[in-house]
């Protein structure tokens, strides 16, 4: 018996905190096996030759169950066909391990390639191989052994004040780059890598947390919302309609923009993110306020099941900074997508309502409280959150009404202009 899994109940199992290893089985050989350091992966269990083989498919978090099943259904074909995958695999990987790299910047490429297979996100990819094309374009020359602090540093420097979040990331995969090298032995002992951060860089280089005076994201303040939306209610554009949605369900873009007829339950007023599609890798069901089923419903009209809402030309969903580039066009290009609706809805809930904050966080698809709260809640506060939503979605709209709602009467609403 195949597909024996679900998504949803993989989701389930990542947040299961184990006394001893254990194995769920999917089916066809493929199992998802959870260890009690918190370390969650994929692997495929075949017998070739009469010797029973496995081969790791690597971790749940990175690769989704999708992804997992078609691996597996490969290496079961070749088995059929009579090849040794098990073999194979390791004879591809000791050849990686003794390939020659002239420098840095082939094996950072050839490491990303390697790290794509379980990346869901094609911007993640495009990242990836953009921080080593541009951002850290000074290091590709390098040989390995090469990478000093003072070159990490010299990339850096110019970054760590005006973008130290697109720095932070930076250095973190120029690191991973060169552990993954030192692990290849391509890196001779004794070494220390130097793009670490604790006890190294962060000796050298200013604290993050000084430089950030909120977020990682520049978020547009709550009291603006009404009026930002009311503007954007007389556009148009399928961008702003899109951006729309993704403000009243504090949703991340990708999960907007990717988000396909299916996924939406207009019966029921719910909106089910699978899990590979957030960022968590856990499903999250979203509660649908009036204006969304607004939004949705024509949209979803003529569409199949595996269509795109939110579609450009030729049934692609619309492009990534879409919405960003409507902000801009808007007026409002200090701020972000992810500030506008995620951290401005939290600020809302926080300041202006007297809903739970767990609600709030489950809202956003965060994990709130300590490993101990958490293995002890399992539900999803889907009907809190509902009220929550409308709430929200309430508020969003005031400027039209000319009112501010509020749980707390002493809070005054300003006056919409």
């Amino acid at each position: 018996m195949l597909n024996k899994l679900s998504a949803r109940g993989v989701a389930a199992y990542l947040n299961q905190r184990v006394s001893k290893a254990v194995a769920y089985g999917d089916g066809g050989g493929l199992y998802l096996r959870l260890r009690p350091n918190g370390v969650a992966s994929w692997f495929f269990v075949s017998s070739v030759g009469g010797k029973r083989r496995e081969i790791g498919l690597g971790s749940a978090i990175d690769v989704s169950l999708s992804h997992a099943r078609q691996r597996a259904a490969e290496f079961r074909q070749a088995i059929v066909e009579g090849n040794d995958p098990f073999a194979d695999l390791a004879a591809t990987k000791a050849a990686a391990r003794k390939q020659k790299f002239d420098n840095f910047g082939q094996f950072a490429d050839a490491l990303v390639d390697e790290l794509s297979a379980g990346w869901s996100n094609p911007v993640h990819l495009r990242q990836w191989r953009e921080t080593f094309r541009t951002k850290a374009k000074m290091l590709r020359h390098l040989e390995l052994e090469e990478v000093t602090t003072d070159a990490v540093l010299d990339v850096l420097r110019p970054l760590w004040i005006t973008q130290n979040e697109t720095a932070s990331r930076v250095r973190g995969r120029i690191e991973r780059v060169l552990d993954a090298a030192r692990a290849r032995g391509l890196i001779a002992s004794p070494w220390e890598n130097p793009a670490r951060w604790r006890g190294h860089l962060a000796h050298l280089l200013p604290p993050r947390h000084k430089l950030t005076a909120r977020g990682h994201q520049a978020a547009m303040p709550f009291e603006e919302i009404p009026q930002f939306i009311h503007k954007l209610r007389q556009r148009s554009a399928l961008a702003a309609r899109a951006l729309e949605l993704t403000v009243l369900c504090a949703t991340r873009t990708n999960e907007t923009l990717k988000a396909k007829r299916k996924e939406f339950d207009l019966e029921r007023r719910a909106w089910i993110v699978p899990a590979e599609r957030t960022k968590m890798r856990r499903e999250h069901r979203i509660p649908l306020s009036d204006r969304v089923i607004e939004i949705v419903t024509p949209l979803c009209e003529s569409l199949e099941s595996d269509d795109y809402v939110f579609a450009a030309s030729e049934g692609n969903p619309l492009s990534q900074m879409s919405m960003l580039m409507l902000l801009r066009r808007m007026g409002f290009g200090d701020y972000t997508v992810h500030g506008t609706a995620r951290s401005s809805f939290r600020d809302w809930a926080g300041e202006c309502t007297t809903h739970a904050e767990s609600v709030a966080e489950a809202a956003l698809a965060h994990s709130a409280g300590d490993a101990t709260v958490r293995a002890y809640r399992r539900g999803d506060a889907f009907e809190k959150r509902r009220s929550l939503m409308a709430d929200w979605a309430t508020y969003c709209a005031s400027a039209s009404v000319g009112s501010l709602p509020t749980d707390r009467p002493e809070l005054e609403a300003p006056a919409a202009t």
